[in-house]
């Protein structure tokens, strides 16, 4: 397994404290965040030169929101954020669905993806597509996703995101190994919480307790020929404010590497 690390997992670090961090870990790919100020308020190619520096590839900024409801506000931030990302040397740019509840017609997923792609192109970025499986989410499964971007043109610039935890919660049954180009994990560990009412704020580093059946979709996608980095997103607070989150990642790394080479 390739592991690769969100700055979510640190995001009190600066960038180069975080690099520092993936370095330690063997963690050679990395994805930066628009949501954090740290890296909002840099220029982007000074995070290129710290990554190169570090001798880091950052997959993905991470994240366009809502991609899937096109106007003229959104074309505006998708043009920055993907200049930004095209100046940051990133490969791609994640694209997170409307998530309100409100019913987004295929049509109009399709139409997002055909402009998209007008800005993806040029500067050289790939579409990470993330189905979000929250009950309000108005792309929940891959499936979707998947006919949405052929119909828009195919994948030559785009591909899927695999996140565990929202693969667990929308209850989906499809794996696309050959249409994923990151794989996102995490942990659900609260035993008294219903999968409807699991939230980021309970997104922990996956261990032994683990709810969400990370190990089994890791065997899967890996079995199945998915060969791509494996990027630890833990939201938790707890994580967070972890004393040694080096330590902790690590040993999630271990739990990881021993429960996938586990017979099912």
């Amino acid at each position: 397994m390739r592991f690769a690390l969100n700055h979510i997992c640190a995001p009190q670090l600066s960038v180069p404290d975080f690099f520092a961090l993936a370095q330690r870990l063997g963690c050679y790919e990395v994805e930066i965040r628009n949501d954090l100020p740290d890296v909002t308020g840099q220029d982007a190619a000074q995070i290129a030169r710290q990554a190169s520096d570090a001798g880091l590839t950052i997959i993905s900024v991470n994240a366009l929101y809502p991609f899937n409801l096109w106007s003229d506000d959104l074309a505006g931030r998708a043009e920055r954020l993907a200049d930004f990302a095209a100046r940051a040397g990133a490969q791609s740019l994640v694209m997170c669905p409307l998530n309100d509840g409100h019913k987004v017609e295929h049509s109009r997923v399709v139409a997002a993806l055909e402009n998209m792609r007008a800005i993806l192109k040029p500067r050289g970025l790939k579409g990470l597509v993330e189905p979000l499986g929250f009950p309000q989410s108005s792309l929940r499964r891959k499936d979707e996703a998947v006919a949405a971007i052929t119909e828009a043109g195919g994948f030559d610039d785009f591909a899927l995101l695999h996140d565990t935890f929202h693969h667990h919660l929308a209850g989906d049954t499809q794996f696309f190994p050959h249409r994923t180009a990151l794989v996102h994990v995490s942990g659900v560990t609260d035993p008294a919480l219903g999968i409807d009412a699991m939230l980021d704020a309970h997104r922990v580093l996956v261990d032994g307790d683990d709810r969400l059946e990370n190990a089994g979709q890791l065997r899967r996608l890996l079995a199945e020929g998915y060969d791509g980095p494996i990027s630890f997103e833990p939201f938790a607070p707890e994580v967070h404010a972890l004393p040694d989150i080096e330590a902790a990642l690590r040993d999630s790394m271990d739990h990881l590497r021993a429960a996938v080479e586990e017979p099912a």
